[in-house]
């Protein structure tokens, strides 16, 4: 279709479009407006409904209490008429007694054993009846019988006299009557006139509001019926009462009071009721009920002296929708000839504007076919002047954007295959490189492609310690370092993420490649000088080999990684070539932590006791509690082993928690008869100082936890710890510090010992490291450092602890030098808590 035709077929289809709207919003007003006034009429509706109803409840008060009035005097007359006893009396004497005085029936109540019954009655139904389960009915019968004024709030109470309320017979459910009841002490029964039906009923009949609704109804189109619900039982089953053998529904109980029911929705009126009654608004819904389209309301009646109740309005919506049907069909045919109109002026409109954008059209698909550059002339000054304009513009910058986008593609394409921040190749580039080369070495026969794994071994510490600003900065100086020591052809360097560097080595023997490594290794280790800061570094590193370890591409890769981790075991700054033990000692790492985890769990870790040793005195002065696991499938496992297994797999605090318990609970308790209290040192793990705040927190909560005195605890850590999170874990060690635990620094001088951090830090203790004790000899020789480190501690005011003493030279050595704390085998080594009291605590 042209686009001529397509102007004329818009603009027609636009005004039908505005037309339609506005139709239909005529529509929806005009329902509205009718749907305003159809809720006008039913408020109208129910509230003389209402009025009828209050106005009949109030007469129906009245005309009770008048004919309660009128039985008295009845049953005055039949007092008067009959004999003292009722066996004197007959059946057929009290049906023409009550036809004379114009009751519909008279009953003899009379006690008998233990009931008050129908003795003789002018219904033969009355007769036997029992009261007994009448309840407040009975109460009454009792009180007249005693001579007592009767106090039940229901019916009308006059001397000698009680008239209960308009209610169903018990005798015989069929009939609703008005009794009377009389006693004044010379009878030895209770007289009952009471009306029945047609005398009840024919004053609801004259007052109700039956005649209003019927008359709504009858007159008021569109009205289909009234009913006045019991919002009580509407909907719900009947309120049966079971007297004398009958059944029956109180009229209180009747869920529909007044009116028809014959438009019956039963479930959904009686969820509309309730919400009606509940929010205090009229409900409203349309439905079809017996094949009629009907609107229904339900209005809430609340009155303040009387139960509430709803009247229900059925309204035929037909009526609604045929008024409405034909005010959208006026409209309608109103609409068609500006239709008309609309269609003509479009379509001359449109052949003006068609003409010059075919020569457009004509120039844009030169544009399209990528002829861009061409200039095309049209002396108009309107707005398909200015659309020519912005072609040749557009034409002009197109061929701009095709030249910067081949550009921009180069550049993507480079960023997709190199780090952003050293600029080498990436993770993606490295597989797609090493495929390349496995390939050509499948089919040149290349002699080896090696895959070297390197990773920068502490530096997250480093990084945590500089900042990663730094940290980038000296990500890029190794980077270059690797690169300067790599031969220029057959090496393919990349980084593959954070602090790890791959590298592919092509045609290379294993030993040359090996050579390479430590060459680089080697440089990496010089000092790095970034901004004023002095940094060392090592890097440790895996080796793979092709065809050698594997053919696959991504097992070479994995195979390196492994090697790199054999390495970083190993202390780091070295090289480690793949072999198959190195992933059966991976999977027994998994099978150890798989155990280790399920030890902890079960509480199946045990904490031994290490004696610390006052010399001169030959006293223990404290413990040091150590972690041993005895696994029942793997033995007894070494802490040296298990340790930095729980520190990889996150298994670190859980340990400590379990030693902390025990630990406490026993010092705690040896602690109980001892003058002299033993402290109790505890290792902490520099995994633990992550979070120091946190885990000052925990300290406090197991020493509070099991009554131990903060002053008996020693907190021991080693060097590194304190490049954890270094402002956070010096923070933290000074609230333990005041909170009365004492921190030694653990294997002292084997770490990166600093004078500044022992005379800034909150340190009680320096533990001597066991290898510079082993290492001196019988004539003292070799203890230049541990006598060194006891100088410090002196000049320090620390105390200092020898950890690690086996022999009594030893023991004399430090003794001389003023150590006198010790420990180690000489004394005792670290025995579980049933050894320990049997070695030193029961003798």
């Amino acid at each position: 279709m042209s686009i001529k035709k397509k102007l004329s077929v818009f603009f027609t289809l636009l005004v039908l479009c505005i037309l339609l709207a506005n139709n239909t919003l005529h529509y929806i007003r005009s329902k509205n407006r009718l749907t305003e006034f159809n809720q006008r009429e039913i408020t109208l509706v129910t509230e003389e409904i209402a009025y009828e109803v209050e106005n009949s409840k109030n007469s129906a008060s009245y005309m009770e209490d008048r004919m309660a009035q009128e039985l008295r005097t009845a049953s005055i007359a039949i007092q008067q008429s009959l004999p003292a006893d009722y066996h004197d009396v007959s059946n057929d004497e009290l049906k023409q007694l009550a036809k004379k005085l114009r009751v519909s029936h008279i009953t003899l109540l009379a006690p008998v054993e233990g009931d008050i019954i129908g003795v003789k009655s002018s219904d033969p139904k009355e007769i036997n009846m029992s009261t007994k389960e009448w309840g407040y009915w009975y109460t009454s019968f009792q009180q007249l019988l005693s001579q007592q004024p009767v106090t039940t709030t229901k019916g009308l109470t006059l001397p000698h006299f009680w008239s209960g309320p308009i209610e169903v017979a018990s005798s015989n459910p069929n009939h609703v009557d008005k009794w009377g009841y009389y006693y004044d002490g010379s009878t030895n029964y209770i007289i009952d006139p009471y009306f029945r039906d047609q005398h009840v009923l024919d004053f609801e009949k004259r007052f109700g509001p039956t005649n209003v609704m019927n008359r709504f109804t009858e007159n008021l189109e569109g009205v289909l019926e009234l009913t006045a619900f019991n919002p009580k039982n509407f909907g719900k089953r009947n309120q049966n009462v079971y007297l004398n053998g009958n059944k029956y529904i109180r009229i209180k109980d009747q869920p529909i009071w007044y009116g028809t029911y014959t438009y019956q929705n039963t479930e959904r009126d009686k969820k509309s009721i309730q919400k009606a009654l509940k929010t205090g608004k009229s409900q409203s819904y349309t439905a079809e009920i017996n094949h009629k389209k009907v609107l229904k309301t339900l209005v809430p009646i609340k009155e303040k002296n009387s139960p509430a109740y709803v009247i229900g309005v059925v309204y035929d919506y037909g009526l609604i929708k045929k008024e409405l049907q034909q005010e959208l069909i006026k409209h309608l045919l109103l609409s068609l000839p500006f239709i008309f109109i609309v269609l003509i002026i479009s379509f001359v409109f449109s052949t003006s504007i068609t003409r010059p954008i075919k020569h457009i059209m004509e120039h844009v698909n030169q544009i399209a076919k990528g002829n861009f550059g061409k200039v095309l002339n049209v002396r108009r000054k309107d707005e398909l002047g200015g659309l020519v304009a912005n072609i040749n513009h557009l034409s002009h910058f197109l061929k701009t954007y095709v030249n910067d986008l081949k550009k921009s593609q180069e550049e993507s394409e480079y960023n997709a295959y190199h780090d952003f921040l050293t600029g080498l190749p990436n993770r993606r580039y490295f597989k797609e490189e090493l495929n390349r080369r496995l390939v050509e070495s499948k089919e040149k026969s290349i002699r080896h492609v090696a895959v070297l794994f390197m990773d920068i071994d502490r530096f997250k510490d480093i990084n945590d310690t500089l900042g990663h600003s730094k940290g980038d900065q000296l990500i890029q100086l190794i980077a270059n370092r690797i690169k300067e020591c790599l031969p220029p052809a057959n090496s393919f360097l990349t980084r593959q993420g954070g602090d790890e560097f791959v590298i592919l080595f092509s045609d290379f023997t294993p030993e040359e490649v090996e050579h390479i490594t430590e060459k680089i290794i080697a440089y990496v280790q010089q000092p790095c000088y970034i901004d004023n800061d002095e940094v060392f570094v090592s890097i440790s590193s895996g080796l793979s080999f092709y065809p050698e370890h594997s053919t696959n591409l991504d097992t070479l890769i994995t195979y390196a990684d492994v090697a790199m981790y054999a390495s970083k075991r190993q202390g780091g700054s070295k090289v480690s070539i793949y072999h198959d033990s190195l992933n059966q000692k991976q999977a027994e790492k998994v099978h150890i932590e798989t155990r280790l985890r399920k030890a902890i769990q079960k509480g199946d870790i045990d904490v031994y006791y290490q004696p610390k040793i006052e010399a001169k005195r030959s006293v223990i002065t404290g413990v040091e509690a150590l972690v041993r696991w005895n696994d029942a499938e793997l033995g007894f496992v070494s802490p040296e082993a298990f340790i930095p297994i729980a520190e990889e797999a996150g298994l670190i605090q859980s340990l400590w928690e379990v030693v902390m318990k025990k630990a406490c609970s026993q010092v705690s308790k040896w602690n109980k008869d001892r003058n002299e209290k033993m402290t109790l040192a505890v290792n902490f793990s520099p995994r633990q100082f992550q979070d120091p705040i946190v885990l000052v927190n925990e300290i406090q909560q197991f020493l509070s936890l099991h009554r131990f005195d903060p002053t008996w605890f020693e907190m021991e850590i080693t060097e590194s710890t304190l490049l954890m999170n270094a402002e956070e874990t010096i923070k933290a060690l000074h609230l333990l510090k005041k909170y009365g635990i004492s921190i030694s620094i653990d294997d002292f001088g084997t770490g990166y010992s600093s004078l500044s951090y022992l005379k800034k830090l909150p340190i009680d203790c320096l533990k001597i490291d066991r290898s510079f004790i082993q290492d001196i000899q019988e004539d003292y020789s070799n203890s230049e450092i541990a006598q060194a480190i006891i100088s410090l501690s002196q000049s320090l005011k620390l105390e200092v602890i020898a950890e690690g003493v086996e022999e009594e030279y030893q023991k004399a050595f430090l003794m001389e030098n003023g150590c006198d704390h010790m420990q180690g085998y000489l004394f005792s080594k670290p025995l579980n808590a049933k050894d320990f009291e049997a070695a030193f605590l029961n003798s």
